[in-house]
């Protein structure tokens, strides 16, 4: 069976030089369409181009479902962690979603701690859609 692409374009934003980059990912074999069940994942790539050390503290999502919908979800780290990320550094996980419908989009912000002067920095995540892959076609 031919399954189209299910990867979207990556996005990225920069915040006093903190790279957030994503690509997205429809997930055929967990999703249901026949009972808007839809289930993305999405991959985060955190880049520090700044000279300073980092630590990821708390997530702020914005997430939009197509059909209107409309939620928020905060929360401490990502994926379980609070990572510290040091000057040039990379760090990346993979996360999910899911939706109502066919189509959505997700942004936020990550809260970050820079160590050298003890203050807090809100990281911009950027929108991103969410679009299963025969939307595209």
């Amino acid at each position: 069976m031919f399954l189209p692409n299910t990867h979207t374009p990556m996005v990225t934003a920069i915040t006093e030089g903190i790279r957030v980059s994503v690509t997205t990912e429809y997930q055929y074999e967990y999703s249901s369409p026949s009972d808007n069940h839809f289930v993305f994942t999405y991959r985060i790539r955190i880049e520090n181009d700044s000279d300073y050390m980092v630590q990821l503290l708390r997530r702020h999502w914005f997430i939009y479902d197509s059909i209107g919908t409309h939620k928020e979800v905060e929360g401490e780290g990502v994926v379980g962690k609070q990572p510290f990320i040091a000057p040039q550094e990379v760090y990346e996980y993979v996360s999910g979603c899911n939706l109502s419908s066919d189509m959505g989009k997700l942004h936020g912000v990550y809260t970050m701690h820079r160590l050298i002067d003890d203050s807090e920095i809100e990281v911009e995540i950027p929108e991103f859609t969410l679009i299963t892959p025969y939307k595209l076609n």
